[in-house]
């Protein structure tokens, strides 16, 4: 009988002390510490690479698999995974309570184009499953339901079916009779995601695993649990608005800058082909401090609406306050303002906001924010067919940025008659097959003499 021995394991970074203490010494949390009781091993594991090679191969004798990349049908998630599921992969899903993460794993199921599925819930009924895939107004006969968080119970299903696809509806839920801890200890989590990796290659079942995250936005668990999976998605949006967006965090077989977006609805979640065109939402109307941005998300080009509003102070202390943008970076853009510009802004409140609550990171953006604080200080509507990108420097110059092409043409598909780009472009730029008219600033004040006088 093998031995058994008790230790104190924090559920926060994975650390082990002989006995309990309140404040951990990796990771400083307090009160993280749990009783769990570790054995020894019992013997030599087998290896998850089912037909691993006896010996060290060229790369010219190994034999791949032919497999193509599996649709999902679902655009969005295509684009995300780098054009595809790959067979045999791990997929870990992330996002904050009540996102949408079930809805969009759920919806996938009920659509998908991968072949057999096995969905299993260890966080509600089968009844309840059935509720939500009625709202959703879906039926697959291919998609099979299984509710439970025994994972010898899920392999063993798993194995009698022989699925495309497997969903795991959330591993925190799952938990194995090897450990003896409570569902979602690091230990659980830690041996529950291996015995399904192990699965998942040796039977080239694609596997989709649904986590949750913790207060500071990380995924629970221990931080090995995003080494060992292939893809690690991250589903996020603010939940007093429609839009999420799907963003690819790791993905072993594709690109990290590739986003998706969706809409949610009553009935679900709608896939987002064209967000420029939702995103524009007062087009047309004499509003001052709103600019339109010209950003790229991944390799997809989006128009974004920036409104700014720059009032006096009205306690004194004036306030910086920003949404779906840097809030450091605005400050550097108002001290440029303040000493290249001329304009004084140091006594005036100051709040930004990317509409649509899409949070970007794209350097593109600093123009239209400047020109949107510029449009509020003087309460003077920017043309509503004048669209801006350019980085802004601490010297006050606009410096050139990446795909300006893309992001003219995007801006002529819509209508938009003028766009304000980089001189440090114009090399850039071939014979543009978009009829909107390219202006080249180099400085702040060169945008502000065309639009201001």
């Amino acid at each position: 009988m093998a031995k058994t021995k008790t230790v104190f394991v924090c559920q926060n970074c994975g650390a082990k002390e002989p006995k309990w203490t309140g404040r951990c010494n990796v990771c400083g949390e307090w009160n993280s510490f749990v009783e769990e009781i570790e054995s020894a091993p019992q013997g030599k594991r087998a290896s998850f690479m089912g037909n691993a090679p006896s010996k060290a191969l060229r790369l010219s004798e190994i034999k791949t698999n032919a497999d193509a990349r599996m649709d999902t049908g679902d655009g969005e998630l295509n684009r995300v995974l780098g054009g595809g599921l790959v067979p045999g992969s791990m997929v870990l899903l992330g996002g904050e309570p009540g996102i949408g993460k079930s809805t969009l794993v759920l919806q996938f199921a009920l659509h998908n184009r991968c072949g057999k599925v096995l969905y299993v819930s260890g966080e509600e009924s089968i009844a309840q499953i059935k509720m939500r895939a009625e709202r959703l107004g879906a039926d697959n006969d291919d998609c099979l339901f299984l509710s439970g968080n025994s994972l010898e119970t899920v392999l063993e299903h798993a194995r009698a079916i022989q699925p495309d696809l497997l969903i795991i509806d959330s591993i925190q839920t799952l938990a194995t009779d090897a450990v003896d801890s409570i569902p979602g200890s690091l230990s659980q989590i830690r041996e529950c995601t291996n015995a399904l990796l192990r699965f998942s290659k040796e039977n080239t079942i694609s596997t989709i695993l649904i986590g949750h995250i913790t207060k500071d936005g990380q995924l629970a668990g221990p931080k090995i649990l995003e080494h060992m999976v292939d893809t690690v998605l991250q589903f996020e949006g603010d939940r007093q608005y429609m839009y999420r967006i799907l963003r690819s965090m790791k993905n072993r077989f594709g690109s990290t800058s590739e986003i998706g977006i969706y809409e949610m609805l009553q009935s679900g979640l709608r896939q987002v082909a064209n967000p420029s065109e939702l995103l524009l939402s007062n087009r047309g109307e004499d509003l001052s401090g709103v600019a339109v941005a010209a950003t790229i998300e991944g390799v997809r080009p989006i128009l974004l609406e920036v409104q700014s509003l720059v009032s006096t102070a009205a306690y004194g202390v004036p306030q910086r306050s920003a949404t779906g943008f840097d809030s450091r970076r605005l400050n550097m853009l108002l001290a440029v303002l303040e000493k290249r510009v001329g304009f004084k802004l140091a006594a005036k409140d100051v709040f930004l906001n990317i509409a649509g609550g899409i949070r970007v990171s794209d350097p593109a953006l600093d123009l239209a924010v400047v020109m949107a604080v510029l449009s509020s200080n003087i309460d003077a509507a920017l043309p509503a067919d004048t669209v801006f990108a350019g980085e802004v420097g601490l010297s006050g110059e606009i410096r050139a940025v990446s795909r300006i092409e893309q992001r003219i043409s995007e801006a002529g598909k819509l209508g938009f008659r003028q766009i304000f780009v980089p001189l440090g472009n114009k090399k850039g730029i071939t014979a543009p097959k978009s009829p909107i008219e390219i202006c080249y600033v180099s400085k702040i004040a060169d945008v502000c003499r065309r639009l201001f006088g």
